[in-house]
């Protein structure tokens, strides 16, 4: 449908029947209710466990010395996804489809295969981070584990996308506990500024592990499967370009919420560099900060650690269900009824219980697992931007009013080089560990 036409469709919609809402400012609420949610999923399920223990580890590393980086990636996290919610706007497909339609065959399977290798890779260390903090709980793996698998399935599996979608913004707005844990462990706040408007260099400067650290944190911001992810939510949503100034905010409040949410981990880890804890991960950590901080600081942790986890984990399903469905030509929507759409909840149910079942196999190598989804997640991101920055100057599909404008292609070819730059590195230390002393 060109866009002409969706414009007109939206025109031609009779006037909906029901609450009659007097009030200008009521008006817009309810409108910015209806097109809310894609925007703020979207952003903080990309905090995922991966995320919690990324940040929590620079906090933990080198104290505040890392806040800015936050401040710099606020904004590539909203362009970057901007556009995603308007080329899915404007197309009413996912971005699955959209590259096998516009680009072929060849480029379609190329960007297919590398997103569900590396979400299935992502699955498995998200289910690692349930049995990790679970454990430390007191819950057996065995049972936590395929518990949690069953109730992310149960959550998609109800023929109703609008349920999934309250009960994954709940899940989303739990995060604010971050919050008052970084509350809690009562950071110096006057340091806390400085460091987030100075940019500094952590004492011993330049270090690998420091060069590592900022790169995954820059990985955690935008990750391949948030591209797909957004774009066929938006398509599930049936937005039109009336909405797309709520869209727009509804990206934006995700986008800072997240990052608000980042620093807040990288404050309750900065609490364990103070004290010198020495940890491997976040359930370590918090196990150590319990007679530090507290009890509700050490439960804390562990079950923001299984709802990261969580919301992780559907949206990745949810991602490789939605690009799987589109390119198969299977019906692929969450308003569909499990026997009206069996390929697309059978991809979402196959790849959450094959990766919880691998991590309830014995001594499976998990950190080399973490260290691939590192790799392969760098090397996808650059090819999968510019796909999306392609699409959006594509004047056939979009019509001049919607392509980019000059001033977004200059912002998004900086960003895609500066991911490309980054990408390169990541691998290269990966593979090169002593690249940098």
């Amino acid at each position: 449908m060109r866009i002409e036409e969706a414009d007109l469709e939206v025109a031609a919609r009779p006037p909906a029947r029901g609450l009659v809402v007097p009030r200008s400012w009521q008006k817009h609420l309810l409108s910015f209710l209806m097109v809310f949610g894609p925007g703020l999923i979207v952003m903080e399920a990309d905090n995922d466990a991966g995320a919690v223990s990324t940040y929590m580890q620079a906090g933990g590393q080198y104290g505040l010395h890392l806040l800015w980086l936050l401040v710099v990636l606020l904004p590539i996290c909203y362009f970057v996804q901007e556009m995603v919610a308007r080329l899915g706007i404007a197309t009413g497909k996912g971005h699955a489809a959209m590259i096998y339609e516009r680009f072929g065959t060849w480029w379609g399977r190329f960007s297919l295969i590398d997103l569900l290798v590396v979400n299935f890779l992502t699955l498995i260390t998200e289910f690692a981070a349930i049995s990790l903090a679970l454990s430390a709980l007191g819950i057996n793996p065995y049972i936590s584990v395929p518990v949690s698998a069953l109730g992310l399935t149960l959550m998609v599996v109800t023929g109703s996308y609008l349920r999934w979608e309250r009960i994954v913004i709940a899940l989303c707005l739990m995060d604010l506990t971050w919050f008052a844990l970084a509350y809690v462990v009562h950071p110096d706040w006057s340091a806390v500024s400085r460091s987030i408007v100075n940019p500094g260099i952590p004492t011993g400067g330049i270090t690998s592990s420091l060069v590592f650290l900022v790169i995954a944190i820059v990985g955690t911001t935008i990750a391949p499967w948030q591209l797909f992810f957004q774009q066929s939510c938006v398509a599930e949503k049936r937005l039109r370009f009336a909405d797309l100034k709520l869209a727009r905010l509804d990206t934006l409040i995700g986008a800072t919420f997240t990052v608000f949410v980042a620093g807040a981990m990288m404050l309750v880890g900065n609490y364990g560099f103070q004290h010198k804890v020495v940890f491997q991960d976040p359930a370590q950590l918090a196990l150590a900060l319990g007679p530090l901080a507290g009890k509700f600081v050490r439960n804390g942790v562990l079950l923001l650690m299984v709802n990261a986890a969580v919301l992780g984990t559907t949206a990745i399903s949810l991602a490789s269900a939605w690009a799987y469905g589109e390119v198969k030509g299977w019906e692929h929507s969450l308003h569909k009824k499990l026997w009206e759409a069996p390929g697309f909840y059978a991809t979402y149910i196959a790849c959450v219980g094959a990766a919880a079942a691998i991590v309830l196999i014995p001594h499976v190598p998990l950190q080399l697992v973490i260290i691939s989804v590192q790799v392969f997640a760098g090397l996808i991101l650059p090819s999968a931007i510019i796909f999306l920055q392609l699409l959006l100057n594509d004047h056939a599909l979009l019509g001049d009013r919607w392509v980019n404008r000059p001033w977004n292609n200059w912002i998004n070819w900086t960003i895609i080089a500066v991911l490309f730059a980054l990408s390169l590195l990541l691998a290269a230390q990966v593979m090169l560990p002593n690249l940098f002393k």
